[in-house]
């Protein structure tokens, strides 16, 4: 079975949970995590590779925890015709993703520090931070 790319958001209840090696011990699940943070209102995200031969009931294991499971199908690009360097993306990336460049305080993003939860998408005034599908 190849590898499935997927996200999992943590709520601050169960970001401290052993999350990952309950998917491998008990489901013998493999986890290749690409990328992982927590921001300072300790939840989480994580960007992970899992394979094996009982990934759905891993999946279902995830979701009974109160974890939110989504496939890695969309990216996340900025529009530079909209945006208007306003920075209010940059002050809720918890990555960095998204940075102030100065001096010409210019909005700079970063797509290999992105990890897809789309804070950004949700707070832009002007709608430049768009979900590509």
């Amino acid at each position: 079975m190849a590898p499935e790319k997927i996200v999992l958001r943590f709520s601050a209840e169960t970001v401290k949970q052993p999350i990952i090696y309950s998917l491998a011990k008990e489901y013998d699940l493999v986890a290749n995590i690409l990328k992982a943070s927590i921001n300072p209102h300790q939840e989480g995200t994580m960007v992970l590779e899992l394979t094996g031969e009982r990934y759905e009931e891993g999946i279902r294991f995830l979701k009974q925890q109160g974890i939110t499971v989504h496939p890695l199908a969309q990216e996340v690009r900025r529009n530079e015709e909209k945006c208007t360097h306003c920075g209010n993306c940059t002050a809720h990336c918890p990555t960095r993703a998204l940075s102030i460049e100065r001096p010409s305080m210019e909005v700079k993003f970063n797509e290999d520090e992105c990890i897809l939860c789309l804070m950004c998408v949700k707070i832009c005034p002007v709608h430049a931070m768009e979900v590509k599908i």
